[in-house]
């Protein structure tokens, strides 16, 4: 049930009345939904004219957007077409589209629009922002989005330094911090700012983001990726000698690689509620001056499946519910399907996977077997990549000693819609 606005969030709809309104900041922090009146506001007294509602993905624009907005006004007031990419809202067609990467200036080029909405917009490629504005060529017509922070030289976050009027964080109201103004009313939400929230889920947020996560998603700030990624790694916590009853094995994750090391993992959920990586298998051809092939591979791994030990008994061989592997082995994706065990496409968004693990580390709801030792070795030593940030505000890893992390992270975030419920602290989503 969406609840009536207030404080910053009933502000920021009466001040958003700019060219460009960008609402951002915290996660839960009622910036989407204070944005989502104010669309719906638009969509019935803005001027004549075509609309377009943008996300990183049509998917993500429904979850995000979409549904909120149909919650609050009914399916006959607001129908979405999935199959024709449009929306209609009071009556107005909407056209809807993702904006995932530089490709995607295509889906607007040639529109004339009265107005726009975009979920996400840090995630955009800056082209698209671009063209964006290029197209909201009807007098009077305006833009609203929203986004989570990214790191400080982010093209979003150069841009919004230039906002004529800036609802801050703290609460103020900002008129003459940018040299030159453009048209943009800025709102920046921390995760206090909706007093909706039940005080137990704001704590579990909490505690659930920590590092640089907690900065962008609780404390709204634009802070760059720098340091070590999992800095609340503790072997004393997060390092298991002794594992509980298996009561499911969710995931075989497999990073694969010819002259990089090849890293397979098995992930299962525990009787106590918790994640547990139990053994690792590696080949690093390098060191073994042997590159296999893609059959030989399959063969190894399903036979060291085999040999993987059943915690509590003294029987051995475990076949996990989904063997991920990443997008980029098809032949050996092939290769396994041809020896009777199929796979699926890990989710390799690198950002989100990682904010994942992180989550799990913070809470305590995961922990790596004492026998992975490749796995154990790379974990302290996972940093962001500081150049990356500087250049371009790009958050990335060092891509050095990664290849057990990559496989944990394809078996832990591809099948969090299957162990999220089952573990005994929450895990929420950014949004």
């Amino acid at each position: 049930m969406i609840k009536p606005l207030t404080g910053k969030a009933k502000q920021s709809v009466k001040l958003a009345t700019a060219r460009f309104n960008v609402w951002e900041g915290a996660v839960r922090s009622s910036k989407t939904v204070a944005s989502i009146f104010r669309w719906m506001q638009y969509a019935r007294t803005g001027p004549g004219g075509n609309l377009a509602m943008i996300g990183k993905t049509e998917r993500s624009l429904k979850r995000n957007v979409i549904d909120p907005i149909i919650e609050l006004v009914g399916s006959k007031r607001c129908r979405y077409l999935a199959g024709s990419g449009e929306l209609h809202l009071f009556g107005r067609r909407i056209y809807t589209a993702g904006a995932n990467d530089a490709r995607a200036i295509e889906k607007i080029q040639g529109l004339t629009l009265a107005g726009a909405y975009g979920d996400e917009i840090a995630t955009w490629p800056e082209p698209f922002w671009d063209m964006l504005g290029t197209r909201l060529s009807v007098p009077g017509a305006q833009f609203f989005g929203t986004c989570n922070p990214a790191g400080p030289v982010h093209w979003l976050k150069r841009w919004l330094d230039q906002s004529s009027l800036w609802l801050t964080h703290e609460g103020s109201i900002s008129t003459g911090h940018a040299d030159e103004p453009v048209d943009l009313h800025r709102f920046s939400f921390i995760l206090d700012d909706n007093p909706h929230l039940d005080p137990a889920f704001v704590e579990s947020l909490k505690r659930q983001y920590v590092g640089l996560f907690f900065k962008r998603y609780i404390q709204g700030l634009w802070v760059p990726a720098e340091g070590a990624i999992f800095d609340m790694w503790d072997e004393n916590r997060h390092v298991a000698k002794m594992l509980p009853t298996i009561t499911r094995w969710i995931s075989l994750g497999i990073d694969h690689g010819t002259r990089n090391p090849f890293h397979a993992v098995v992930l299962g959920l525990g009787v106590d509620r918790r994640l547990h990586i139990t053994r690792e298998w590696r080949w690093d051809s390098a060191k073994q001056r042997r590159q296999l092939s893609d059959a030989e591979y399959s063969r190894e791994v399903r036979q060291w499946l085999t040999t993987v030990p059943v915690p509590g008994t003294d029987t051995t061989g475990v076949m996990p519910e989904y063997t991920i592997v990443d997008p980029s082995a098809t032949g050996f994706r092939v290769q396994l399907h041809q020896d009777g065990l199929p796979s699926k496409l890990a989710d390799n968004e690198v950002l989100p996977g990682i904010r994942t693990m992180s989550s799990l580390l913070a809470l305590g709801l995961i922990d790596v077997h004492e026998s992975c030792r490749d796995l154990l070795l790379e974990i302290p030593g996972y940093c962001w990549d500081d150049k990356a940030a500087e250049r371009d505000g790009t958050d990335q890893p060092i891509k050095l000693a990664d290849h057990g992390i990559d496989a944990s992270r394809y078996a832990t975030h591809t099948t969090r819609s299957i162990w999220r419920s089952a573990l005994r602290s929450s895990i929420h989503d950014a949004a």
